[in-house]
């Protein structure tokens, strides 16, 4: 019992030193035309409802992925896995690309005029355009 107490002091503490809410933009090259997105709009491209643009996706289990799913599409992880299985299953989609960090998913996107993806607002500069911050 000791141990199990231990374990979930432990858990607390460590979820204590994250950051409780990252601001997170989404982001496209600045090769691409797009201004400007509403959630609903973004959610279309991470969910595989749009082949507009080419989501690129942070890793997962991340807090940043978690965060943002649950911002744009009201879903949690083992949801959007799902749908992803089931898209995949059946042909209709490829789910987007896992890059390990902001860093890594700047890049990818800076790189790709097609690309779309989010990142901690603090990670942008001038080699990506941000087209929506979540609250």
């Amino acid at each position: 019992m000791k141990k199990i107490a231990s374990a979930l002091l432990l858990s607390a503490m460590a979820a204590a030193a994250v950051p409780a809410s990252a601001e997170i933009v989404v982001i496209v090259s600045k090769q691409n035309p797009a201004t400007r997105m509403f959630s609903e709009q973004a959610s279309q491209f991470f969910l595989g409802k749009s082949n507009l643009f080419t989501p690129v996706d942070q890793a997962d289990g991340s807090a940043i992925r978690n965060e943002f799913y649950h911002k744009v599409a009201d879903k949690d992880a083992a949801q959007v896995k799902a749908l992803w299985s089931k898209l995949v299953f059946t042909g209709k989609a490829t789910p987007p690309k896992e890059f390990p960090n902001s860093a890594e998913v700047k890049k990818a996107v800076a790189a790709d005029p097609k690309a779309i993806g989010y990142i901690d607002k603090s990670a942008v500069d001038d080699t990506v355009k941000v087209i929506l911050t979540l609250p």
